[in-house]
């Protein structure tokens, strides 16, 4: 691969993880993030509802019942559309499950999400105008430097490890193994979680965190290029809290902080854009 078209390959990564964002159904077609309270939770615009719809859908959607297990939609006069069917009626699936309960009413989508002990709603309104325009995202210079080789190594058995997320709980999850990597003669380790797809998804903290990039640190994914296994650090990126306030994301462990900068990958323009209501 030449320095050439290695640059090419990032300018075009990078201009498909803005697009990925302004989607449908992306992050910032993000709309609300509701906790859940047990018994009945009304759905609609009118302000009172607990989980609050766009003003221009229905005072009154619907209601949500919650049992402390299960969450169960009753739309009212009202249909939605829930797998591609009209149904007034459904216990939902969470987010965490095989098959998701994703409840579509016109080009507004929400979906029941569980955190931890936390059962709460997301929703997506298609019509944001943040979509559009919503400021690009910066990124530092491309620094070939920053393209790792590294090694993975599998524990015996997967350890559990604590995440700190948005919420201020920390969450416990197993990692499945490491990856070793060499920067400036020192000798460096990032815990890594194995994703369905098999691929290993690294959350890590580095100084840039205190001025330069998201403060709760970076997310990153190892690649792999003939049976060799890289960390690049020009495509980490910032979570997605970074531009909604409706993400609940998970931060990097305590094992995961590196005491050097990484000047490369997403930056994070502090205090100069609105944040997303």
């Amino acid at each position: 691969m030449t320095d050439k078209s290695y640059e090419q390959e990032i300018v075009e990564w990078r201009a498909q993880m803005d697009a990925v964002i302004r989607k449908e159904n992306g992050w910032l077609a993000l709309a609300g993030l509701f906790w859940l309270k047990l018994g009945n939770n009304d759905i609609g615009s009118d302000p009172s509802c607990r989980v609050q719809l766009p003003a221009r859908l229905p005072a009154r959607l619907g209601s949500l019942e919650y049992d402390g297990r299960n969450v169960t939609l009753r739309a009212g006069e009202q249909t939605v559309r829930i797998d591609g069917e009209s149904r007034a009626y459904a216990v939902l699936n969470p987010d965490v499950s095989e098959k998701p309960s994703y409840v579509w009413f016109e080009d507004v989508c929400f979906v029941v999400i569980q955190r931890g002990n936390k059962i709460g709603v997301r929703l997506w309104d298609n019509q944001r105008e943040q979509r559009k325009t919503f400021p690009p995202r910066v990124w530092f210079e491309i620094d070939k430097a920053y393209r790792l080789a590294a090694a993975y190594a599998a524990y015996e058995r997967p350890k559990k490890a604590y995440f700190p997320d948005l919420t201020g709980e920390k969450a416990e999850f197993p990692v499945e193994g490491y990856l070793a990597f060499e920067f400036s003669g020192k000798r460096y380790r990032l815990d890594a979680n194995k994703e369905e797809d098999g691929s290993l998804f690294i959350r890590f903290w580095d100084p840039t965190g205190k001025d330069e990039t998201y403060p709760s640190g970076r997310y990153l994914v190892a690649e792999e290029r003939n049976g060799e296994l890289f960390l690049d650090f020009n495509k980490a990126y910032s979570p997605p809290c970074s531009i909604t306030d409706y993400a609940t994301c998970v931060f990097a462990p305590e094992q995961n902080r590196l005491d050097f900068r990484v000047n490369a990958g997403e930056k994070y323009v502090r205090n100069k854009t609105a944040p997303l209501k």
